[in-house]
């Protein structure tokens, strides 16, 4: 269940939620609708687990704000978040993740300070803002071999 922060994003605010059935919808919109291509995915994480989330649920409103009419946001899904991290290189939670149509430019995990909220998303929304590269997936597979333990 969200928590408070996270339902005000999504009930006041009327950010939309996204899984992997109507997230490809979102990041590009049909050519004739007017929205903006560079987006924000919030990966809340578990609140209860993850206190911070609720903090970026208050901080988000007012990035949303700062960049008005060049960004638009969606939430993930929680039961669509362990299965859309790769894609977006998410690794900790609560993260921002901002992209060009399908492209990640750039991910904000945790709380960071006001000023680097702003330094990174105005820079990833400027014009030829490379992609990050796509994971190369693990390097190291290990395996683990051993006794085993009676309980």
């Amino acid at each position: 269940m969200p928590s408070f922060h996270v339902r005000v994003l999504t009930e006041r605010m009327q950010l939309p939620v996204v899984d992997e059935t109507n997230v490809d919808a979102f990041l590009s919109p049909g050519p004739d609708s007017g929205e903006v291509d560079h987006t924000m995915l919030f990966f809340t994480g578990d609140p209860a687990q993850r206190g911070e989330t609720n903090d970026v649920a208050v901080i988000l409103p007012e990035i949303l704000q700062t960049f008005q009419g060049r960004l638009r946001c969606a939430i993930v899904s929680r039961q669509a978040e362990d299965r859309l991290k790769p894609r977006f290189h998410v690794v900790v939670m609560p993260s921002l993740v901002v992209s060009r149509r399908e492209d990640v430019l750039g991910v904000l995990p945790k709380v960071r300070d006001w000023s680097e909220y702003m330094d990174k998303i105005g820079e990833w929304l400027m014009d030829g803002v490379p992609p990050m590269p796509q994971r190369a997936g693990p390097r190291v597979e290990i395996n683990f071999a051993g006794k085993e333990i009676e309980a």
